[in-house]
């Protein structure tokens, strides 16, 4: 039987967006983005100098000033060093204010950041680092205490819409045996990807404290939290690791969480047995939960049969989020709230697309409602890095082939086949 590609015509009310039209190509896109990454942040950083950026619990905090200060410092480093628009710099480093000023320094010196897993085996990160050619690694030994680069404040502000900002890798070495493969993401991307998370979750521009507990080196935490909350001049609060985050939440007066289902459900009796001694969580306002299919599927054995309900009790105040998307996708693409999901059977939904996301199905049972996923629009990378055959087998002309079979019933709620899991 021949194979079918069936579109889903969008019905939500993001497709009347007035920033959103369609390109000649066929593509939604945001008609109003500043023309590159650096220069949305910098408008940010001058708009909310004085507010806290980032904070690592127990550890450093800064200001705006004081990080992009820092950032153009470790970019002219890095100049000194021969970096300059188009390298690579490889982020081999653990989650923390040393990670984030590294990533941006990297950014600001017109290189490319190269996201690379700080909990991938040794010789899969040395793999990701070969196959990027990284012309310089900021790696594990500054966290141990060497210096970042340092040098005249430097800020390259040439790049354009088109242009290749980040390199990031798929979750392969980490999550299973594939090998992680490079994906190309633009200016474009991630800045749609940003405008798309702060609509789609009402992000605030009172000094949202925003919790991220997602790896920082994969796009559902870089590209999906740590921009979007610098987009809306939010705190990102980064921990090394899971303990004390409860007494975190109230120290640090978090407003908004977001980790993976699986630090979910582990969080959960910590802050419980809080709840008991008289922790109050009434100032959560928002919970995302993100995750790669594998972390799905390794999440729904290790968490609560309904972790929404979970959560909700935990959380009385908060909305929660489940976001969908992967690493082409730059992180996103579909989303449903805590409200839909419980309706429906929670494990197996993925969500409603949003952000300019259009969706598609191919295969012989495309016409019932039944296939592979296939997505577009202006999140969706080009092509993978320097892998043509893997490029021509996923990316279909503007489509992207998922690999997830799924259903998608008339309101336009997509759930996972179940079989694909056997």
């Amino acid at each position: 039987m021949s194979q079918l590609l069936v579109e889903y015509p969008l019905k939500r009310p993001h497709v009347s967006d007035p920033p959103l039209a369609r390109g000649a190509d066929g593509v939604l896109r945001y008609g109003n983005l500043t023309p590159a990454l650096t220069e949305l942040l910098d408008l940010q950083v001058h708009a909310f100098s004085t507010r806290e950026a980032v904070v690592e619990v127990g550890g450093p905090r800064m200001t705006y000033r004081e990080l992009w200060h820092s950032a153009s410092r470790i970019a002219g480093g890095l100049q000194e060093h021969g970096i300059g628009y188009g390298d690579r710099v490889a982020v081999h480093m653990p989650a923390g204010v040393r990670w984030v000023q590294a990533f941006l320094g990297a950014l600001l010196s017109g290189a490319v950041p190269v996201l690379v897993h700080d909990g991938l085996p040794d010789a899969i990160a040395e793999q990701v680092i070969a196959d990027s050619s990284a012309d310089f690694v900021l790696g594990r030994e500054i966290a141990r205490g060497a210096e970042l680069p340092d040098g005249a404040a430097y800020i390259d502000d040439g790049a354009a819409l088109g242009d290749l900002a980040l390199l990031s890798y798929t979750s392969g070495g980490l999550l299973g045996p594939a090998t992680p493969k490079g994906v190309e993401l633009t200016n474009e991307n991630l800045l749609s990807a940003i405008r798309s998370v702060v609509a789609a979750l009402d992000l605030p521009t009172d000094g949202l404290r925003n919790l991220v507990l997602l790896p920082l080196a994969h796009a559902s935490g870089c590209v999906d939290q740590l921009l979007p909350t610098f987009a809306v001049g939010g705190t990102v609060v980064l921990a090394r690791d899971t303990r004390d985050l409860a007494e975190a939440i109230v120290a640090e007066r978090i407003d908004m969480v977001s980790a993976t289902p699986r630090i979910f459900a582990g969080l959960l009796p910590e802050l419980a047995a809080m709840r008991g001694d008289g922790l109050s969580t009434e100032g959560i306002a928002r919970i995302s939960k993100a995750g790669h299919r594998a972390e799905r599927a390794a999440a729904a054995q290790a968490a609560p049969a309904d972790l929404a309900a979970e959560l909700r009790a935990m959380f009385p105040t908060a909305r929660q989020w489940s976001v969908w998307g992967a690493t082409e996708t730059s992180g996103i693409g579909l989303a449903v709230d805590d409200a839909a999901e419980s309706a429906a059977d929670s494990d197996a939904v993925l969500g409603f697309p949003f952000g300019g996301t259009e969706l598609a199905l191919w295969g012989p049972k495309a016409k019932a409602g039944c296939g592979e996923l296939l997505c577009r629009g202006p999140n969706i990378a080009p092509r993978y890095w320097n892998d043509p055959t893997a490029t021509a087998a996923r990316f279909a002309g503007t489509w992207f082939h998922t690999g997830d079979q799924v259903t998608i019933d008339a309101d336009g709620l997509v759930r996972r086949d179940p079989a694909q899991d056997e």
